[in-house]
C-alpha cells in the first residue's frame, strides 16, 4: 500500500466524524460533505509524516474550512440551506419529512441556536462541549489565548443552555446509549427501556411505518415507547444516520427502517421511525458493528 492508499484509507476511517464536526457547524449536510471534501485535498496535499495524530490534525482542518465558510455565509448575510432553518413544510426538495430527520438526528432547536452564534463561538462550542477537543488545541484556530478560547465557549454555552437545548451530541456517548436502547430492547427488559427514556419522551413514525402496522404515528410518555420496543428490535443494526448514532433495519444491504434518536441529559428524548422510500435515499446511513 502507498502513501495516498494509506492516507485515503485513514480520511475514510475518520469521515463520518469529521462530517458530524463539519455539520454542527455549518447546519447543512450538503455544506458539510463539501467542507470534508475540502478537508480531503488539503489532506491529500499535505506532507502528514510528522504528524502523530492524523485524527486530530483531520478534525482541526475540517473546523478551520468549516470556520472560513461560516465566516464567509456571515459576510454575506446568507442563510444556511438545510437543516437548521427549515423552509416551510413542503416548500423544499427534500419536503417536511426530510426535515422532522434532521431534526430528530441532532436537534432543530440547537442548530437554530448555534446559528445565532457568532463563528468563533460556535467552533469553540461545537469542539469543546461536543467533541471534547482542549482549549489548547481550539485556540490557534480562532487565534485566541486558551483563557480566551474558552470564554467564547462559556459565552455559546450560556445561549445553548438559556434556550433549552443541552443535548448530548458526543457520538461515544450518543452510542452508548443507543447500544443500551439496543440491548434492552431485543431482551424485553421493559424496565430498562423506561429508564433510558425521558419523562416527555416522544415517538414520531412515519405514513410509511404506521402501514407496516402496530405502531401509531405518535406515541407518548416512557412507558407507552417501552411497550412498543420491549421484545423488538432484533433485526435492527447499530448505525451513523447522517453522522448520528442511530439504528436501520436493513433487507439485502439496503435500510427499510432508520431510527433517529434525540438524546437530551443523558435521556432519550425523542425517536424518529422513518421507511418512506423516497426519504431513505437521502440519508446517509453507514453500519457499525455491534
Amino acid at each position: 500500500m502507498d502513501e495516498h492508499d494509506w492516507l485515503a484509507e485513514r480520511f475514510e476511517e475518520n469521515r463520518a466524524h469529521l462530517r458530524a464536526v463539519a455539520y454542527r457547524m455549518l447546519g447543512s449536510l450538503s455544506d458539510a460533505d463539501d467542507a470534508v471534501q475540502e478537508t480531503w485535498l488539503r489532506l491529500s496535499r499535505s506532507d502528514t509524516s510528522g504528524v502523530e495524530n492524523l485524527a486530530g490534525w483531520l478534525t482541526t482542518i475540517v473546523a478551520r474550512v468549516s470556520l472560513n465558510m461560516l465566516q464567509s455565509r456571515k459576510a454575506r448575510r446568507e442563510e444556511p440551506v438545510g437543516a437548521s432553518l427549515p423552509e416551510q413544510p413542503g416548500t423544499g426538495a427534500d419536503g417536511p419529512e426530510h426535515e422532522a430527520v434532521l431534526a430528530d438526528s441532532v436537534g432543530l432547536a440547537l442548530l437554530v441556536v448555534l446559528d445565532t452564534l457568532a463563528p468563533a463561538e460556535r467552533l469553540a462550542f461545537v469542539l469543546h462541549d461536543m467533541f471534547a477537543v482542549p482549549f489548547e488545541e481550539i485556540a490557534p484556530i480562532v487565534e485566541r489565548s486558551p483563557a480566551a478560547t474558552r470564554k467564547l465557549a462559556s459565552r455559546a454555552r450560556l445561549r445553548v443552555q438559556g434556550a433549552g437545548t443541552t443535548p448530548d451530541t458526543d457520538l461515544t456517548r450518543q452510542r452508548e446509549i443507543v447500544e443500551a436502547f439496543l440491548a434492552a430492547s431485543r431482551n424485553g427488559d421493559f424496565d430498562a427501556l423506561v429508564t433510558a427514556l425521558d419523562p416527555e419522551v416522544v415517538l414520531r413514525s412515519d405514513q410509511a411505518v404506521v402501514r407496516m402496522g402496530g405502531i401509531d404515528a405518535e406515541v407518548r410518555g416512557p412507558a407507552a415507547v417501552a411497550g412498543v420496543f420491549s421484545g423488538r428490535a432484533k433485526a435492527a443494526r447499530l448505525a451513523l444516520v447522517n453522522g448520528v448514532a442511530g439504528l436501520a433495519w436493513a433487507t439485502k444491504g439496503r435500510p427499510r427502517v432508520v431510527f433517529g434518536f434525540t438524546i437530551t441529559d443523558g435521556k432519550i428524548s425523542a425517536i424518529s421511525l422513518r421507511a418512506d422510500p423516497a426519504l431513505l435515499r437521502q440519508l446517509d446511513v453507514v453500519f457499525l458493528e455491534n
